[in-house]
């Protein structure tokens, strides 16, 4: 099961461009996710919107999801791009229909949805070609950015979920603080 959620309070430090990509880049996280653009996306745990507004001009549509309604009024006060719905809502309970969803992904916050349940929505959303990405804090880290090291998971602890699920992996990589997976329906 996943852990806590992001302190809304600090949503600011979600918009340091500087930290953020130095764990993920706009550029592998476009190259991972290889859309097309009328391909709608869902950003699950979307926060401030930091890497929805890389994702939205590649995008057909894009929804921006976190449990959070800070985290949207944040996102509405910085300015949201027209192809961007903000939804309120937890990645085990998404609000769209099966197929809906052409790529999914999630920058830094697998660790906080990650269940059965949360997967297994993800899988019904996706469109039978549909693609995931993860780039997630490893517990492999040290821990000195991002979540303690207990409340991550490893990449073959996220792999196997996603396997158990139906998705087959792509492409994994380990970073010495994070994890890159791209998988696919099977």
């Amino acid at each position: 099961m996943g852990y806590h959620t992001f302190d809304a309070e600090r949503a600011d430090k979600l918009e340091e461009a500087g930290r953020r990509y130095r764990f993920v880049s706009a550029e592998e996280l476009l190259w991972a996710l290889s859309l097309s653009p009328d391909d709608t996306v869902a950003d699950l745990g979307s926060g401030t919107g930091f890497f929805t507004d890389d994702v939205a001009p590649r995008a057909g549509a894009v929804y921006a999801v976190d449990v959070q309604e800070e985290m949207h009024e944040y996102y509405r006060e910085k300015g949201v791009p027209e192809n961007v719905d903000l939804v309120t809502s937890d990645v085990s309970d998404l609000p769209f229909d099966d197929g809906d969803v052409d790529a999914a992904f999630s920058t830094m916050t697998y660790h906080e949805f990650a269940s059965d349940e949360a997967i297994a929505e993800i899988r019904r959303v996706l469109a039978p070609d549909g693609r995931l990405v993860i780039v997630d804090w490893a517990a492999t880290g040290s821990g000195e950015d991002g979540p303690p090291v207990d409340e991550r998971y490893s990449a073959d602890e996220a792999t196997e979920a996603l396997r158990d699920a139906g998705f087959a992996i792509e492409h994994e990589a380990v970073r010495p603080e994070t994890f890159l997976l791209i998988a696919a329906l099977e």
